[in-house]
């Protein structure tokens, strides 16, 4: 059984993910486009190349999934199974790098 002290991972995992699915929605429902970094930043002609909404609407999804993982990762913690903890954070890692890969290939969000 998880004694007091052990119990600061799990919970900084599920209030990350809280905070992921906060952002998530924020980013894809709400359109707060400003939250996704290098768009925010670069000029308005460039912002002008791509499509706004499809693009908070992909990385609404990343955070939702990324937040996921976090609540899976403390539900490993729980149910003191360190695999389910390891593999939530091998998802975590993969789902990060397939979608900058897929992000940045193709032209996915340009109009």
């Amino acid at each position: 059984m998880l004694v007091e002290n052990e119990l600061f991972v799990p919970l900084v995992h599920i209030s990350i993910g809280v905070l992921l699915f906060l952002l998530g929605y924020l980013v894809k429902v709400k359109q707060w486009n400003w939250l996704i970094a290098g768009y925010n930043t670069s000029s308005a002609e460039e912002q002008a190349k791509y499509d706004t909404v499809a693009l908070c609407r992909g990385v609404g999804k990343l955070l939702y999934s990324l937040g996921s993982t976090l609540f899976a990762a403390s539900l490993g913690f729980f149910l003191e199974a360190s695999w389910i903890t390891s593999m939530s954070w091998g998802l975590f890692i993969v789902g990060v790098i397939v979608f900058l890969v897929y992000a940045n290939t193709g032209g996915r969000y340009k109009k």
